[in-house]
């Protein structure tokens, strides 16, 4: 990927300079530069707020309240992972409440469980592909990032994402458990 931003900076800058644009070229990298500080900065105060809420729901013990309630349905998702069990019930919840980047220790956690169980060692397992497509649709009740960019920009109902973002999480991860479960039928059948 840094050769095509590297090349897609070198092109525009080129093109400006061989067009007598340079200047207007050069206007327009300095203000996207500071369109992206200013956002950044506003996103800072957004991120922390909702950061903040989620450390207090987890502190309150909501993230394990729903990891303990997700543990019967995660034991028969991943039949061949008893011991990845517990991290992966708190990706999913940290997840569930938003919180991407405690989901992600959680996430490496449950992986690093089902390698150690893993008959081929360089293969992915089937819980290992179920967990990895889980984990991509993620359920999601708050989606704090999007709402965090939303309330940047000043939008006018920043929160009337959230029901549509739960919805589509909701079919989107039936669908990857859905197609995971077809693909075992599938190979169990056949082998």
């Amino acid at each position: 990927m840094d050769f095509v931003w590297g090349g897609m900076l070198f092109l525009s800058l080129a093109s400006g300079v061989l067009t007598g644009q340079g200047g207007v070229v050069a206007d327009a990298m300095l203000a996207g530069a500071e369109e992206a500080v200013q956002l950044c900065i506003n996103l800072c105060g957004a991120f922390m707020l909702w950061m903040g809420l989620m450390n207090v729901a987890e502190e309150a013990g909501m993230v394990e309240r729903l990891s303990k309630a997700l543990q019967p349905v995660v034991r028969r998702l991943f039949p061949a992972s008893e011991k990845a069990a517990a991290p992966i019930t708190l990706n999913l919840a940290a997840n569930f409440f938003g919180m991407g980047s405690a989901a992600t220790p959680f996430g490496l956690e449950a992986m690093a469980a089902m390698q150690e169980g893993n008959p081929t060692g360089d293969t992915a397992t089937e819980d290992m592909c179920l967990f990895l497509c889980l984990n991509a649709s993620a359920v999601e009740l708050l989606p704090t990032g999007v709402l965090a960019l939303r309330t940047s920009f000043a939008c006018a109902d920043p929160y009337a994402i959230v029901l549509p973002t739960f919805l589509s999480s909701l079919v989107c991860a039936g669908a990857a458990v859905l197609g995971c479960m077809l693909g075992r039928w599938w190979r169990r059948r056949i082998g």
